[in-house]
């Protein structure tokens, strides 16, 4: 009897110290935020759809960590973002206190030139997705491009100041013959609406979720026509409007313009540096799903008419890595029509 006595203190000694312990670690977890600031890092100039739900994130993710640390947004445009994507990946803390948004084509540059990719996707680690996107390419209505079918014919002077549209607009341009003249040296959507308006462009992309509320007067009024859908899917919105994809005119170009379109699935997501605590990178996960179902966000959002459609980073990031699943003669050819030696 003693004997179990002194067994049963013994292991309650143990559970105690155990509790202890776990209650040391959460004190830990939940005191690190306490007092410091997160930098949000923005891949592109001030206005325009990364800059928006950038800073939508930013104003409300703070509220849902432990220690409600102060979300401060940076705008570090430059080189389609992949300055942003290189601070991160390269000279950001990796403790949780640098978060951002990166051009969705990070990874696709990746694939086809691998070795002039300074930061590597799938290390990343991907805190969720706020919405996938699928740009709109439209034109003032004076251009001579009125409809998409006309690119085959006459010119179409075209601002790409993201690395996605730059490369969409190349591809087509080299597999298809379409009479584009790219312009990338305008700095976020902003810019090129105004070169636009000033009749330095005809045309230019940017999200549909965005163009419908920035330019809704000018649909309104019909002074641009919308050409064609860059993401794997149609918006709900634009059924009529062709795809892309839908310009291919056999198996090969299909698949070519398929495989440019994947970035819509990243879309408008939020990236952490690699080398992370696992636990930060959880805790910052969870926080970013908080978010995305916090009634004063979701308000936000609607007050601004920005549209939601979340993604866990658990699922983003397991989609990421699939991502580099391409045929090597597929990525062979995409380089070739990418412009790419």
């Amino acid at each position: 009897m003693r004997a179990f006595m002194k067994n049963a203190a013994q292991g309650l000694h143990i559970l105690a110290w155990l509790a202890a312990l776990c209650i040391g670690t959460s004190a830990v977890a939940d005191d690190f935020y306490k007092g410091k600031t997160i930098n949000f890092i923005i891949g592109s100039a001030p206005g325009g759809g990364y800059d928006s739900y950038s800073r939508l994130v930013a104003n409300h993710i703070g509220r849902h960590l432990a220690g409600r640390p102060n979300v401060v947004s940076q705008n570090m445009p430059g080189a389609a973002s992949a300055k942003a994507a290189f601070h991160l990946y390269n000279t950001a803390p990796k403790d949780g206190t640098a978060i951002g948004m990166v051009d969705e084509a990070i990874y696709l540059h990746q694939i086809l030139e691998p070795h002039d990719a300074k930061t590597d996707a799938t290390k990343f680690n991907w805190i969720g997705r706020i919405l996938p996107n699928s740009a709109i390419l439209y034109a003032r209505s004076d251009a001579q491009v009125q409809k998409i079918e006309d690119v085959f014919t006459k010119e179409l002077i075209v601002s790409a100041s993201g690395a996605a549209s730059k490369l969409n607009w190349t591809v087509l341009k080299n597999l298809l013959g379409v009479k584009f003249t790219i312009l990338s040296g305008y700095q976020g959507s902003n810019d090129s609406v105004l070169a636009m308006q000033r009749g330095e462009v005809d045309a230019l992309s940017q999200p549909w979720s965005i163009l419908k509320i920035t330019a809704g007067q000018l649909l309104r009024d019909k002074k641009i026509n919308l050409l064609l859908q860059t993401g794997a899917e149609k918006d709900a919105d634009l059924p009529q409007l062709p795809r892309m994809i839908d310009l291919a005119r056999n198996d090969e170009e299909r698949k070519l313009l398929e495989f440019f379109a994947s970035p819509s699935l990243i879309g408008r997501s939020v990236v952490a540096p690699p080398g992370l605590p696992a636990e930060r990178v959880a805790e910052l996960r969870r926080a970013f799903m908080d978010t995305m179902k916090d009634p004063e966000f979701l308000a936000d959002a609607n007050k601004i008419k920005l549209e939601i459609n979340p993604m866990s980073g658990e699922a983003l990031q397991a989609a990421i890595s699939k991502m580099g699943d391409i045929p090597e003669s597929v990525v062979v050819r995409a380089r070739q029509v990418a412009g790419m030696k």
